[in-house]
C-alpha cells in the first residue's frame, strides 16, 4: 500500500497492484523533491554570561545572514552562558540533530569564563587544526585581534562539523568567510564516505 496526496489534498491509498496512477501533482512533487539540493544546515551558539544581551545587538541576526551568503540554512541562534557543561550539552543537541555545522561565538579567550574550546573539545571525534590556523591567520590579516588571539579549535563529532570563533563583529564576518569553502570541504568529504 502507498499514500499520495490528491489533487483536492486528501489523501488516498493505492494498492500495489490495482494499476492506478498517482496523479501530477504528486509526481511534480516528488521529482521537485530529487532534484532540490539538501540546504546545508547550522546553528549558531552565542557564548558568553552578559555578551550579545544589550538591547539593539544583532549579532544573531549578522550571522545568520553572512551564513545563508554562503548557502547555510540556520536552524536557531542558541544562547548559552559561558559554562563548559552547557555549552557542551548545546554542541552536543547540534550534533545529535544533524546539523552540518555547529557554530559557536565567544568563550575563546584566556578568561576564567572562557570555556569554549574545553567544552568542544569534549564532543569532538577528530581536530581539524588547519581551520583554526586559517581563522588565527586571516584574523591577524585583517586586524580582529580576538580571532588572531584565539584557542578557538575546530574539529568533527560524529558527521558535524564544530567551528569555535572569536565574538567580535570583525572576527565573526572574517571567521565565516575563512571557514565557508573549508567546512564545505570537510562536509562534502564526511557525506562521501558510506558504511559497507
Amino acid at each position: 500500500m502507498a499514500e499520495t496526496m490528491g489533487t483536492t489534498g486528501t489523501t488516498k491509498t493505492l494498492d500495489a497492484f490495482d494499476g492506478a496512477e498517482p496523479d501530477e501533482t504528486f509526481l511534480r512533487a516528488v521529482e521537485l523533491e530529487e532534484s532540490t539540493p539538501a540546504q546545508t544546515r547550522a546553528i549558531v551558539v552565542l557564548v558568553g554570561d552578559h555578551r550579545y544581551e544589550s538591547p539593539g545587538d544583532n549579532t544573531d541576526k549578522m550571522v545568520a545572514e553572512l551564513l545563508g551568503e554562503y548557502g547555510y540554512h540556520v536552524d536557531g541562534v542558541v544562547r548559552t552562558k559561558s559554562k563548559k557543561s552547557e555549552i557542551r550539552k548545546v554542541i552536543e543537541t547540534g550534533v545529535v540533530g544533524g546539523v552540518d555545522l555547529v557554530l559557536t561565538l565567544g568563550g575563546t579567550g584566556v578568561g576564567p569564563r572562557d570555556k569554549t574550546p574545553e567544552a568542544t573539545r569534549t564532543v569532538i571525534d577528530k581536530m581539524v587544526p588547519g581551520v583554526a590556523q586559517a581563522i588565527r591567520s586571516s584574523g591577524q590579516s585583517c586586524g580582529a585581534v580576538d580571532a588572531a588571539t584565539s584557542r578557538g579549535i575546530c574539529g568533527v563529532s560524529g558527521s558535524t562539523v564544530v567551528v569555535n570563533l572569536a565574538p567580535s563583529r570583525q572576527a565573526i564576518r572574517d571567521g565565516v568567510a575563512t571557514i565557508a569553502p573549508l567546512v564545505e570541504h570537510l562536509i562534502g568529504e564526511l557525506n562521501s564516505y558510506t558504511v559497507q
